[in-house]
């Protein structure tokens, strides 16, 4: 049996899933693995950690250092869930000291802030991606060889188990149109209403779901330009598969700077036959093929011509919501998932247990753990200067949580670097 320790900020969104479904799967499997998760933050919701638990999972909330340190020495493999979350980031850099085999499994694209750098995919004993976008990424060029050969990427699905069958879906009413997600400009695309506004049939009305505070902000702003009829706010759904089995159409616009990568909206909806239209963006391009399981559109007036041919071609649409549905469900189960896993476990039982000291690529203090993701983006942060906000910043750097300043700020409030970025910006609401 290998034991393994997964470190994780919370057991929220897709990475709860992906781990809760992770251990309900080996047990299935007869006890080849046994996992712990020590989430360093209490959960908000339960659904998780209870499934967790049920299957023979060891949860550690909030664990002292001391409690953490000692599961480190006795774990087969210390596996680090990552988004840069400050939690994380200062165990590694700061507490992390005994040997191990780690393990680091990176949850953001790491193609813009938050951003993946060559020193640090190097440090690990395996440092997996979860798109196969990340590994593209023109910084890690100067990844050595041996580096490299110790990347991999497993897409970070729990499956799709508890979702219903697809519906069926008729052919004799209009389609039905719908986003799922955040609605914050730093993951959908800041020109929403663009793509929105380039569509000529203004019968079509497009239901967002997703948190009502920024879709307020949304539909307020559609309204100023004459788009009221063509946005409908459903807010925050929690019966998922209901709100996708009447669906027809996902038109699913991110930013191009978002840091998504596996997108568990967009694979729940195509499992769902709910055919998807995204932009050609790097991650949705390794979800999404155009033309078999969705429509990849770069443009306002590409969407609205994708739009229309969905909307009046029912028998492709039928086809592309069979060939997502089936593609989604075989290729991002989580059997897939866990023989992936299971692999680099075995591999890496193979190896001796080192030290790792993230201090020298992170850095030592809090400021420094923070500045270490920003990539592109560093020189806006200046030490006793407001945050050089001119050019176009992304709006990644204005989110209130996500690894950003306001993040680290509120995490660390001694820093006196990090107090001052945060007071000399606004955050996205």
């Amino acid at each position: 049996m290998i034991n393994i320790l997964h470190i994780t900020a919370h057991l929220g969104g897709g990475v709860g899933k992906v781990l809760s479904r992770m251990v309900e799967h080996s047990a299935r499997q007869g006890g080849i693995l046994r996992h712990t998760i020590a989430c360093l933050e209490t959960p908000e919701k339960t659904q998780f950690a209870d499934t967790v638990a049920a299957n023979g999972g060891q949860l550690l909330i909030t664990p002292s250092r001391a409690s953490l340190d000692m599961h480190i020495r006795q774990a087969d493999i210390v596996q680090v869930e990552w988004w840069h979350h400050p939690e994380v980031t200062a165990l590694l850099a700061s507490a992390m000291k005994a040997p191990m085999r780690l393990l680091v499994w990176s949850h953001i694209s790491g193609l813009h802030t938050p951003a993946l750098t060559p020193d640090f995919v190097s440090l690990p004993a395996r440092f997996l991606f979860t798109s196969p976008c990340s590994a593209a990424a023109p910084r890690l060029a100067m990844l050595s060889d041996a580096a490299r050969r110790r990347t991999a990427t497993v897409f970070s699905s729990g499956g799709f188990d508890d979702l219903p069958p697809v519906p069926e879906r008729s052919s004799n009413e209009p389609p039905r149109v719908g986003y799922l997600g955040s609605l914050t400009p730093a993951k959908m695309h800041p020109r929403f209403l663009d793509f929105i506004g380039a569509v000529d049939d203004h019968q079509i009305c497009i239901d967002l779901v997703g948190d009502s505070a920024p879709g307020m902000k949304l539909i307020e702003e559609a309204a100023q330009r004459g788009l009221a009829n063509r946005l409908r706010l459903r807010g925050y759904q929690t019966d998922v598969a209901d709100v996708l089995a009447h669906l027809d159409i996902l038109a699913y616009l991110l930013n191009p700077q978002h840091y998504g990568t596996t997108e568990n909206a967009l694979l729940e909806a195509m499992a769902m036959g709910v055919v998807p239209i995204v932009l050609d963006n790097p991650a949705e391009r390794c979800l999404v093929d155009h033309g078999r399981t969705g429509l990849v559109v770069t443009n306002p007036t590409s969407f609205a011509e994708a739009l229309r041919f969905l909307m009046t071609h029912p028998e492709e649409r039928s086809s592309l919501s069979a060939e997502a549905a089936r593609t989604v469900r075989s290729r991002f189960a989580i059997e897939v998932t866990y023989r992936s896993l299971l692999g680099h476990y075995m591999a890496l039982m193979t190896e001796d247990k080192c030290r790792y000291d993230f201090a020298t690529v992170l850095g030592t203090q809090a400021a420094d753990w923070f500045l270490s993701a920003q990539g592109e983006e560093t020189w806006r942060f200046k030490d006793n200067c407001p945050v050089d906000l001119s050019g176009n910043p992304p709006y990644a750097l204005r989110e209130n949580a996500k690894g950003s300043v306001f993040h680290y700020a509120r995490s660390f409030p001694e820093d006196r670097r990090l107090a001052g970025w945060a007071a000399s910006m606004t955050p996205l609401t």
